[in-house]
């Protein structure tokens, strides 16, 4: 089974993608320089925004989770696991960890990535508050 979840997200001035164990998109439109594990802003989801089709399958055991983000032509792609442990409650927060803790705000755990491995050209692109990135989540077993 396998199931595709869209969203977009924006740049921001403040993104600097250097968080070693995480990485966030957020529905906040403002940003700190402290929140150096965000990737994208204002997006159109949050944790308790996802599917229900979605989050039924990323809570099954050995269950795969894909991020890919996309910026114009720039791409990246991050793989992670889900776990009967994720509960997808928060509103504002999407989060993958490379650690296995969960809360409502966890996305994937496991994660092959954080912040700080992804592209260096598409952080930078991220910084742009007028760029858009297309973010497509996929959960399958």
């Amino acid at each position: 089974m396998r199931v595709v979840e869209d969203m977009e997200a924006w740049g921001h001035p403040n993104i600097m993608g250097t968080h070693r164990t995480t990485f966030e998109f957020t529905t906040e439109r403002n940003l700190t320089r402290r929140g150096d594990c965000v990737l994208a802003v204002n997006a159109s989801k949050g944790a308790a925004d996802l599917s229900d089709a979605f989050t039924n399958v990323a809570q099954r055991d050995g269950a795969i989770i894909t991020v890919m983000v996309r910026v114009g032509a720039v791409a990246d792609v991050a793989k992670g696991y889900g776990s009967p442990h994720l509960t997808f409650t928060h509103p504002t927060d999407l989060v993958a960890r490379k650690s296995g803790f969960t809360c409502g705000r966890t996305l994937m755990i496991r994660a092959d990535k954080a912040a700080a491995d992804f592209s260096r050209r598409l952080i930078h692109r991220l910084t742009y508050p007028q760029r858009k990135a297309v973010v497509t989540l996929v959960a399958e077993i």
